[in-house]
């Protein structure tokens, strides 16, 4: 059985599940997740689509689907006990099912531990006791689980096996009909409404900025499956793109990405494609202020808030947080980085040393393997 919450998590589990069926044929998976881990083979008891909320009154709005869930996989665990329970990070749900798995004998892996490093540490005592292995995929994770006495394996990150553009520079730029001498910028707001929402007029404004000081520049809006352009428009997208050359890209999101010549970007997994990318990038993070403030009780000693920064251990790319992201501030960050400039290139150079870290292609394989080990030793 394999739990996913999110749509990460059906992508990575996806990823897993068919590297251990190259290793054994004769595996079946059944669990909840969405459409990736459906196309992998894995016949889906609910769909996760249904409880991926986030925030605590959306929590409390789905919540008798969250109960549905959670009671269906442990009925399903005791009428059909699986080999191995799979969980991937969603840690309030998942840790909830991993005690169970205990009480009726099914092994546990977990695979992408929860940001446990980032805030509620002492989740990390409950995640070892409940596992029989745990697989992470940032490589100061390790370090983490190691400073509490616990041994986990690091398997390197899933991105680098699916951050593929399906098209050269040139190709995009050509289907785009964009000139050859002009300067892309992707504008990357995220895909939930409240980042675009607080992110993307301030994108645009700094666009508006950037554009008086340089002509010859083409913005690129990423438009997820899941964000209605209505959205956009109603943060100043289609009245911007009446003064600016604004192309808004519906797919194949990392052909677009590979294409900037630069990018700003909401914090979350994007930050991290465009590091393997090699495209520089500005960081920023923008929440409501009581949000803000109770983050900022319940996280500390965090140096950074860009994954990319915290894998390097050191500031790669500028981050831009909550009353910092403005307009002008973002593009003051992204003008020396659209032309050759040493920040430009030390920037590029240390992307190198980010993917690096990130332990080389073939993380699903690394997991499977462990995934097989726990099933080995049953």
């Amino acid at each position: 059985m394999i739990v996913a919450g999110e749509a990460s998590g059906d992508l990575h589990g996806a990823g897993l599940v068919r590297a251990m069926r190259e290793m054994r044929s004769d595996l079946h998976f059944s669990g909840m997740g969405g459409i990736e881990l459906e196309r992998a083979g894995v016949a889906l008891l609910y769909d996760a689509a249904r409880i991926a909320v986030v925030g605590a009154f959306e929590v409390l709005s789905h919540l008798g689907d969250i109960l549905a869930a959670r009671r269906m996989l442990i009925e399903r665990m005791r009428s059909h006990r699986p080999a191995l329970l799979i969980l991937i990070d969603y840690p309030d749900f998942n840790l909830l099912l991993a005690r169970q798995a205990r009480k009726i004998g099914v092994p546990v892996m977990y695979y992408i531990s929860p940001q446990i490093w980032a805030w509620r540490k002492r989740r990390v005592h409950a995640i070892a006791r409940l596992t029989d292995r745990v697989a992470v995929i940032l490589p100061f994770e390790q370090a983490f689980y190691a400073r509490y006495g616990y041994a986990v394996d690091f398997v390197g990150h899933p991105l680098l096996d699916s951050v593929c553009p399906r098209k050269s520079k040139a190709q995009f730029r050509q289907e785009l009909d964009i000139d050859p001498d002009r300067r892309l910028i992707g504008l990357l707001p995220g895909s939930r409404r409240k980042e675009i929402t607080a992110l993307l007029p301030d994108f645009l404004a700094a666009a508006t900025l950037l554009a008086k000081r340089q002509p010859n520049l083409t913005f690129l809006v990423p438009q997820a499956p899941t964000v209605d352009r209505e959205l956009l428009d109603a943060q100043g997208l289609g009245e911007a793109q009446q003064r600016l050359d604004i192309r808004v890209i519906a797919e194949d999101r990392y052909s677009m990405m590979a294409a900037c010549d630069a990018a700003v970007a909401a914090s979350g997994t994007a930050l991290l494609e465009l590091a393997i990318l090699g495209v520089p990038t500005v960081a920023t993070y923008r929440v409501t202020p009581l949000t803000y403030a109770l983050g900022h009780l319940l996280i500390r000693g965090l140096r950074f808030f860009s994954l990319v920064n915290l894998i390097a251990e050191r500031k790669i790319i500028p981050e831009l947080l909550q009353d910092a992201v403005t307009p002008e501030r973002i593009a003051l960050e992204l003008l020396p980085l659209l032309a050759p400039s040493p920040q430009r290139q030390a920037m590029v150079e240390s992307f190198a040393d980010v993917r690096r870290r990130l332990g080389g292609p073939g993380a699903s394989r690394r997991a499977a393997r462990v995934a097989l080990n726990v099933l080995e030793k049953q």
